[in-house]
């Protein structure tokens, strides 16, 4: 066993998830920038763009959430507690097996949207040029996905090792290729040309190539104690479900919050462009919580794993706990600071009024929710870690529902129009993080 497992074995649990979290936390939140950056550029094209992309940008996610939050997730957790179980030759075959899911994840992703893609655009409002700039960033994204997916699993494999700094810096470095590629893409500059919103999936894609390339050259020939050899080369049933086991459930997660997202655009696309464009601006920073937060729960995903792995359930929760308490104060924070200032970001996305007064609406009434938000994702990240996300499934079941039949009641039968809409997602995440940080309180850890 090397040093690093011994400290995450046996280190203070506050100060080593802060000293873990810190590299993923500022990687992600820089990372964030770089989404608000492309918002902002594609602000200068107008209301149709913005609500073009307001349309494509929950598929982005579905594609960032499922291989980095779902089956990343589940594959830190395997190899964290294959490590903390003391079995390095199982880590280094699970390796193997975790980049055979990523190319399955990218070939299904790309095979689901040629069929459905424009089916489910033209469902959430899409139609004449906002369907078309849709469709085109779309299918740059899905086509270059294989990248997409490959920087996220070997990224998750390198914390399963609790190697948080290796993955983080190449995160930070990418992010200072893409903004400026982005907006010469998107607005033309640099001697590149102007591609409107598809030019922001385009440097998406570049940049995950330049990523996913790097961390693999380190994979095989760093100095790390876990590594891509031959020698582990071939697959197995019973690796393929110890990943499975965690990633099938937890893939609901990401689809279900994205469904959340694309049924709430859908009502809301019944309330003109101006408020959809709106909607998407606000819907894009709720979202943005989840890179943030997934800085803080990779660090409680690995961690979770490792103790669990030695069978020390006790300190794993208690490390549960901590982590969580700080994702809701942290997304808390964001919430409540951008729901008391909408004047200081909103007018950066768009100088249209009706536009400005839906993404205000969302964020004061929404934002203080925020915390909730935090609170169960973190813990659904780091019930990952332990081996089981039912209850996690199950807050994120009732917040869809919630979210969902409340908008559709609030908005229509009730008569309250947007204000139904964002009422209802804010009860939504509420019981989300209440029913997670519940099922941690009766042990759904040690059952």
């Amino acid at each position: 066993m090397d040093e690093r497992t011994k400290t995450m074995l046996t280190a203070a649990p506050g100060p080593l998830l802060i000293r873990m979290a810190t590299p993923n936390a500022l990687a992600f939140l820089i990372q964030s920038s770089v989404s608000m950056a492309e918002v902002w550029f594609i602000g200068r094209l107008g209301t149709v763009s913005l609500a073009a992309i307001a349309l494509a940008f929950p598929l982005l996610m579905l594609i960032q959430t499922m291989a980095g939050g779902a089956v990343g997730g589940a594959v830190t957790s395997a190899i964290a507690r294959a490590i903390g179980a003391g079995d390095m030759a199982r880590a280094e075959k699970l390796v193997w097996h975790s980049l055979a899911l990523a190319l399955i994840g990218f070939l299904f992703f790309l095979l689901m949207y040629l069929v459905f893609g424009e089916l489910l655009l033209v469902f959430l409002g899409g139609q004449g040029a906002i369907l078309e700039q849709s469709q085109t960033f779309c299918l740059i994204l899905f086509s270059g996905g294989l990248f997409l997916w490959l920087m996220s699993i070997v990224g998750a494999i390198f914390r399963g090792m609790g190697d948080m700094k290796f993955p983080a810096v190449l995160m930070i470095m990418s992010a200072f290729i893409q903004v400026p590629l982005s907006g010469a893409l998107v607005l033309g500059g640099l001697g590149l040309p102007q591609l409107g919103i598809a030019g922001a999936a385009v440097s998406a894609i570049v940049s995950s190539i330049l990523v996913s390339t790097l961390m693999l050259i380190r994979l095989i020939w760093g100095s790390q104690s876990l590594k891509l050899h031959g020698a582990a080369f071939g697959f197995s049933k019973a690796l393929f479900q110890d990943i499975l086991k965690v990633a099938i459930p937890a893939s609901l997660s990401p689809i279900l919050t994205v469904t959340t997202i694309l049924s709430l655009t859908a009502i809301v696309g019944r309330f003109g462009e101006s408020a959809l464009a709106g909607y998407g601006i606000g819907s894009r920073i709720e979202f943005l919580m989840i890179p943030l937060v997934f800085g803080l729960g990779a660090a409680m995903t690995s961690l979770v794993g490792i103790n669990v792995g030695a069978d020390n359930i006790a300190r794993a929760e208690r490390i549960g706990w901590i982590g969580s308490s700080l994702a809701a104060a942290l997304s808390g924070s964001v919430g409540i600071f951008l729901a008391l200032f909408p004047n200081l970001w909103i007018p950066a996305f768009t100088t249209d009024p009706a536009t400005f007064e839906a993404a205000k609406l969302y964020i004061q009434i929404v934002g203080p929710c925020f915390a909730f938000q935090g609170l169960g994702l973190s813990l659904y990240f780091a019930s990952q870690g332990a081996g089981t996300v039912t209850w996690p499934i199950i807050g994120t079941i009732v917040r869809v529902v919630v979210a969902v039949v409340g908008a559709l009641y609030l908005a229509f039968e009730l008569e309250l129009g947007l204000q139904g809409v964002y009422f209802a997602a804010a009860a939504g995440m509420i019981l989300f993080g209440c029913i997670i940080a519940i099922a941690l309180k009766l042990g759904m850890w040690r059952r």
